[in-house]
């Protein structure tokens, strides 16, 4: 952590430095990314890039405040100031950049498959080479519309989870969706499932911040791109997701 960081007076870095504290807003209900523990603090790759960020504020992580973030109410309390900033599997588009701003992006996931560990399937990252593979997905997803573009070999159910037992049984060879959640359902079943290596889509992973904080944006891209340089960013994806998924290559950051 950096002791009595110095910043331009004014600035949203020296408001939360002399407050010695930061409203971070993360999912509590996404595995291996922001994951409420059991006293309630959340723990993953997204709560530890957000710790990064706070160091270099000079804020220790004891002195984040928490807030559970759902996909629905991250732009509003970016907005309204319930948070400083947003961690929280938050994918950098158009139509949010309407009214916040992003640093990063810091992970990009994409669509992907979970297989019975072993893959004996040989499935890989390119839907093209399915083949008479049958694949489970959640229905009327966004994941669906993607894979019918492959393949009709499709069960659907309600929730991913769902497509676990399809699986266990042999009435379907992989899940598919993102690879986050699908990194989590492996976590959460302990050594019968493995996550293909690499993508078929990009969703890129961002930091929502307010709109037209042009200094504080900058400086979590620093942050960002030191943290890559000097192993902080590596060390927190082996921390938290390095035993599900593959280590990426950090993104390299859109300074838009």
């Amino acid at each position: 952590m950096v002791e009595n960081p110095e910043f331009a007076e004014g600035t949203t870095m020296a408001e939360l430095a002399a407050a010695g504290s930061i409203t971070v807003g993360t999912k509590f209900d996404q595995p291996l990314f922001g994951l409420a523990g059991p006293d309630g603090t959340p723990e993953g790759f997204d709560v530890e890039i957000a710790k990064i960020i706070a160091a270099e504020l000079g804020i220790a992580p004891e002195n984040i405040n928490w807030k559970e973030t759902v996909s629905q109410n991250r732009e509003p309390f970016i907005q309204d100031g319930q948070v400083d900033i947003v961690v929280a599997t938050y994918t950098i588009n158009d139509e949010r950049k309407e009214v916040i701003d992003f640093a990063g992006p810091y992970y990009v996931a994409g669509q992907s498959f979970l297989v019975p560990t072993g893959n004996p399937k040989g499935i890989t990252s390119d839907p093209s080479t399915l083949g008479d593979a049958t694949v489970c997905t959640v229905t009327g997803s966004t994941s669906e519309d993607n894979i019918r573009e492959y393949t009709d070999n499709i069960i659907t159910v309600d929730k991913y989870s769902d497509c676990i037992e399809p699986i266990r049984s042999g009435q379907a060879d992989a899940l598919t969706t993102d690879n986050v959640i699908l990194a989590g359902l492996a976590d959460q079943n302990d050594g019968e499932f493995e996550v293909v290596d690499g993508t078929f889509t990009e969703e890129p992973y961002g930091i929502g911040l307010a709109k037209g904080d042009d200094e504080f944006r900058t400086f979590i891209n620093d942050t960002l791109e030191a943290a890559e340089a000097d192993g902080r960013w590596e060390t927190a994806w082996t921390s938290t997701v390095g035993d599900n998924l593959a280590l990426p290559e950090p993104p390299a950051v859109d300074r838009y």
